[in-house]
């Protein structure tokens, strides 16, 4: 494997794997703190269970995160010491903040695993709350760090180097809020769906039924919050890299002619040679609304910029598509939620009902990977939009696919050894979590 390819691919893998856990740390908090504050309003105890389970779920994959996020600190500066040099010093403040922000969630996570009975009931629900915030913060953090990286701003460029440096106007870039808005909109979406995709096959298997049903209901609202709020986030996405970043707009399209009145594609195989898409459903004069609220303004095509600034068109646009796709579908089946629970009550308990979001519960995932995937190759042949190469920046040092081959195997260990905690978690519900459970009672006589 060459070493540049070997280079980028570790950090993809580093980075597809770490923001699992990323998105996890932004929303699980947040579902955990609800569950317990309902069990403060309302004294019923499965509540309580509800709590003390998910927060063992988010102590797992915090420290998965921890591991995986300070793996990823290491791989800039052992795959890319010509970013680092440059980039270190304007970039540093979102990183530095957002450690402050992770020790701030570790405190809070040792605060609430460890005081129940201990504090105030609402200081004690607040340590939940706050590790939620601090995750949040953490998240956007760095998403201002990768935003810096598609809009570079607060320094001058000058002769080759870097100066009149800005570190304020650097974290506040114009992508930053776009991006972070969506980032956020999206893992609610991703994380709501995939706890209750896990709630829903539970409930299935009869086993706990009540305790489930609570859980699915909690992180169904979650999803549906993702679900309606990601078209609005996207489309702030979308005109914020119009305007920024028109050529990754125009190979999330496949657009190769400029043109006025520029329609919105579905689907389709670019052709890069003939400079055109086959097979793809075109929508008239949309994609011309979307990125300027005019259905006749122009929109600029691949040909218009220089053949050695596209980035990957094939792989911008599939993962633009599979982004889309997925959106949709979970918008449809938020609206079928939403059609169920306010008129079809009874349908709420249906096998078919539930293996919908049992069927669902990777779906957000594949979104957000996919739209990383649009984000980040859609930037390329740049690691700084317009100012470095991203070959300009890759170690000299031979032999990364070495560690290339080293990193995947932490990261399936990891993955494993995740599966296993969780699952072990999800099989201890009876006894350590649902008040309701005749295992449950018998534990605490004994005790």
């Amino acid at each position: 494997m060459d070493d540049f390819i070997a280079a980028r691919a570790q950090m993809a893998l580093s980075l597809g794997f770490h923001i699992i856990f990323a998105c996890v740390g932004m929303v699980m908090p947040f579902l955990m703190a609800f569950a317990h504050w309902k069990y403060l309003k309302t004294g019923n105890e499965i509540y309580k269970g509800l709590t003390k389970a998910w927060s063992k779920g988010v102590a797992i994959l915090f420290a998965t995160g921890a591991v995986s996020g300070t793996m990823l600190s290491f791989e800039l500066g052992l795959l890319w010491p010509g970013f680092m040099k440059h980039a270190g010093p304007i970039f540093g403040m979102p990183f530095s903040l957002e450690g402050t922000a992770f020790f701030i969630e570790a405190i809070a996570i040792g605060f609430f695993l460890y005081g129940w009975d201990k504090f105030n009931k609402w200081f004690h629900w607040f340590c939940g709350f706050l590790i939620g915030l601090s995750g949040l913060a953490s998240g956007i953090l760095v998403v201002a760090a990768n935003a810096w990286m598609n809009s570079p701003a607060g320094f001058d460029y000058i002769n080759g180097e870097y100066v009149n440096i800005d570190p304020i106007k650097a974290m506040f870039n114009e992508a930053w809020f776009p991006q972070a808005l969506h980032m956020t909109v999206a893992a609610f979406c991703a994380t709501g769906f995939a706890v209750a995709g896990v709630h829903a096959y539970l409930i299935m298997r009869k086993k706990n039924v009540e305790f489930h049903t609570k859980a699915f209901r909690i992180a169904a609202a979650f999803a549906l919050i993702g679900a309606f709020g990601a078209p609005l986030s996207g489309d702030v996405a979308a005109k914020s890299v119009a305007e920024r970043q028109p050529i990754k707009l125009a190979a999330m399209e496949a657009h190769f002619e400029t043109e006025k009145g520029a329609a919105f594609v579905l689907g389709g195989i670019p052709d890069e040679e003939k400079g055109v898409i086959n097979y793809a459903i075109k929508i008239p004069k949309v994609l011309s609304f979307l990125v300027s609220n005019d259905f006749n303004a122009e929109v600029k095509g691949l040909n218009d910029f220089p053949r050695d600034e596209w980035p990957p068109i094939a792989v911008v646009h599939y993962s633009f598509q599979i982004m889309i796709f997925f959106g949709v579908v979970m918008i449809c089946i938020g609206s079928l939620y939403l059609y169920t629970f306010f008129f079809k009550k009874h349908w709420l308990t249906k096998n078919w009902f539930l293996k919908i979001f049992f069927f669902a519960t990777p779906f957000g995932y594949i979104a957000l990977e996919a739209g990383w995937t649009v984000t980040e190759v859609g930037r390329q042949p740049w690691i700084i939009y317009g100012i470095m190469r991203t070959a300009d920046a890759v170690t000299p040092m031979p032999g990364i696919q070495y560690s290339f081959y080293f990193f995947t195997a932490i990261f399936i260990s990891l993955s494993l050894i995740i599966i296993f905690l969780l699952r072990r978690q999800i099989q201890m519900v009876p006894r350590l979590y649902d008040p309701t459970d005749e295992q449950f009672n018998l534990k605490n006589k004994k005790s």
